[in-house]
Parts: C-alpha cells; sequence; structure tokens
C-alpha cells in the first residue's frame, strides 16, 4: 500500500470540504427555510349588480360594458375606464357609477397589498318581465 503524495492528500481534503458544505447546506432545518409568497390577483368581496336604466329595460336594450379599473391597496376601485362600450352611453354610465362602490381584496406581491388594474365586464340582461315603471313611462308619454 502506497501512502498519498501530498498533491493528493490536498485533492482529497479538498474534496471533503465541498461535500461537507454542500451537505451542510441539504440539512438546513424547516425553520431556516424562507418561505416563497406567491402573488396574488385582486379578488371580489362585495359587487352589489349595478341599477338597470329603467328606459333601456323597458326597450329590452342590453349588453356588455368591459371596464378597466385599477384596485388600490385598501381594495378600493379607482381609475375606472370604459374600454369596450356596450354600444349604449347610458349602460356604460350606469357599470362605471356601479364599480365605485365594490369592495376587492386587493392583490399581493411579496405578502404585501399592491395596486393592480383588473378588467370587469358588466352585462345587462334584460328583464324577462316587464318592470311595473314601464307602463308608468308610457303613460307619460
Amino acid at each position: 500500500m502506497s501512502l498519498p503524495t501530498p498533491n493528493t492528500r490536498s485533492t482529497i481534503l479538498l474534496s471533503a470540504s465541498l461535500a461537507t458544505l454542500l451537505l451542510a447546506g441539504c440539512n438546513q432545518e424547516a425553520g431556516d427555510a424562507v418561505p416563497v409568497v406567491m402573488p396574488t390577483q385582486p379578488a371580489a368581496v362585495d359587487t352589489p349588480p349595478p341599477e338597470y336604466p329603467v328606459e333601456l329595460a323597458c326597450q329590452d336594450v342590453g349588453g356588455t360594458v368591459g371596464l378597466i379599473l385599477k384596485i388600490g391597496t385598501d381594495g378600493a376601485p379607482t381609475d375606472i375606464r370604459v374600454e369596450n362600450s356596450s354600444g349604449h352611453p347610458q349602460l356604460d354610465s350606469a357599470a362605471a357609477e356601479a364599480v365605485t362602490d365594490w369592495v376587492f381584496r386587493p392583490g399581493t406581491r411579496g405578502g404585501s397589498p399592491v395596486e393592480t388594474d383588473l378588467r370587469v365586464p358588466v352585462t345587462f340582461t334584460p328583464p324577462v318581465e316587464r318592470p311595473d315603471a314601464c307602463f308608468q313611462l308610457e303613460d307619460a308619454r
């Protein structure tokens, strides 16, 4: 049996040291690990339907308004913009007005709330039964 030469001894010591360092990294306790917090999108909390303009409901007019909202760190919508019109200015206005009172859970990054843009469709479907107000509107004409 021959003894390791000085160069071979250095190589063995270096290899052993590297292996120890690598194993030390693998043996960290779970409490030492830094948790990764995934980002989240805003979530609706309270989104009551918009008020349907009676004149349009009586005429069986409906449509979808595409809005872009900026959801603040407090969950309140700001900077409300119509991205896609329904084709009826009254519906567009009713949708934009309604979302001002909506409440969201804000989106997060790194566990902290952040302002987030959110696309929201607001759909107006004409009522199946004609509202009573339609008869009053007709009588007024």
